[in-house]
């Protein structure tokens, strides 16, 4: 069993950025895919980025590429989302997911098994 903690999360002017990490226990993570979700109020939750086990591949969604970079430290046991240009429309909160074996950046949340409890970002205008 791998346990997920995400950190990181606070509120932030539009514009500014934010560091967000995940700290896993229980497994090294060297074998999973990690990826970071999304949910906005009110809205379903979304994928944001996915990361190898090397990271030496990764995957974003759309509303995030060229803003957002999703990193690994498999020594550290970590994940982590730096989040740049931040907008209102990010406000959400950030969970960390982790799939174990294929390596393949799955955008979808059945393909993820272990979740982290989330992280809120409120990004103001």
């Amino acid at each position: 069993q791998v346990q997920l903690v995400e950190s990181g999360g606070g509120l932030v002017q539009a514009g500014g950025s934010l560091r967000l990490s995940c700290a896993a226990s229980g497994r090294t993570i060297s074998r999973y895919v990690m990826a970071w979700f999304r949910q906005a109020p009110g809205k379903r939750r979304e994928f944001a980025a996915a990361i190898t086990w090397s990271g030496t591949s990764t995957r974003y969604a759309d509303s995030v590429k060229g803003r957002f970079t999703i990193s690994r430290d498999n020594a550290q046991n970590a994940v982590y989302l730096q989040m740049n240009s931040l907008k209102p429309e990010d406000t959400a909160l950030y969970y960390c997911a982790a799939r174990y074996g294929m390596e393949y950046l799955s955008l979808l949340e059945s393909d993820y098994g272990y979740w982290g409890q989330g992280t809120q970002t409120t990004v103001y205008s």
